[in-house]
């Protein structure tokens, strides 16, 4: 049903690339989705320093992927599973290359002076100082102190591998106790997909062949009235009168679920 935002076009190049992978066919599906890597690199790129084209790489990575997991008869959109691949590679590569945990200039230059008055301390009381003695010598309350060391203490990562907890049997780490997100959200779109597929099918033939043609495969309304049978006026109408009974029906799905 779902041709998604590569076109008529891309969807054969990928239905032929599921059935039998080869780079030439790979190469010839990014290209057709090039500009979907563009844009999401250009919009993260407004929201970090890091360069648009390192972004770019990293995203066409993540296309790459989508392109290997991307199951034509799951009947979903490639987008729906391309965009979440672009964008997360994107965001790991900053993750992995950001400052960990930005803190106050003011804490950094504490911790610096601290740690010259420990070693000045250390050598006059003949034992490491403790904080209170710290804090006095550099004229700053007990709490700013503490504060700020224990920012400083914390802005390194840490390793999702690191144990938090020990089962009976083998410990946990923290990596395991960390929801994921991003299957979460596959999980939602393939119930908005299901939902949203249920509700086509109720549909009059012609309006939902007008609505794949217009949205799902995104073809001229010239193009789509041409394959139905019809005039574009009409593919206008049943786009119109399918979308208003799409709303009534999703509605009516939802409150149902709601009931039971």
């Amino acid at each position: 049903m779902a041709i998604g935002s590569v076109g008529f076009q891309g969807m054969e190049l990928l239905i032929a690339y599921y059935r039998n992978p080869s780079i030439q066919l790979r190469n010839q599906i990014v290209r057709l989705n090039a500009g979907l890597v563009r844009k999401i690199a250009h919009i993260v790129s407004q929201k970090c320093a890091e360069p648009y084209e390192d972004l770019e790489q990293m995203g066409y990575i993540g296309l790459i992927r989508a392109i290997e997991r991307f199951d034509p008869h799951q009947g979903c959109a490639f987008s729906s599973l391309a965009v979440p691949y672009i964008r997360g590679e994107m965001l790991h590569f900053l993750r992995d290359r950001g400052s960990l945990v930005k803190i106050p200039r003011r804490w950094q230059e504490l911790q610096q002076a601290g740690k010259r008055v420990s070693k000045k301390l250390a050598t006059n009381l003949g034992r490491f100082p403790r904080d209170e003695e710290i804090a006095k010598a550099l004229d700053v309350s007990l709490q700013e102190w503490q504060e700020s060391k224990l920012a400083v203490q914390n802005r390194l990562p840490l390793s999702l591998d690191a144990t938090v907890s020990q089962k009976v049997d083998q410990p946990m780490t923290l990596g395991e106790t960390l929801p994921d997100y991003y299957e979460e959200n596959l999980h939602y779109w393939e119930e908005d997909r299901q939902q949203l597929h249920g509700a086509l099918s109720q549909l009059e033939y012609k309006t939902q062949a007008a609505i794949e043609f217009v949205f799902l495969r995104e073809l001229p309304r010239k193009e789509a009235a041409k394959r139905i049978g019809v005039s574009p006026m009409t593919v206008t109408r049943h786009v119109k009168r399918g979308l208003q009974e799409l709303v009534t029906l999703m509605k009516s799905q939802a409150s149902e679920r709601l009931a039971s």
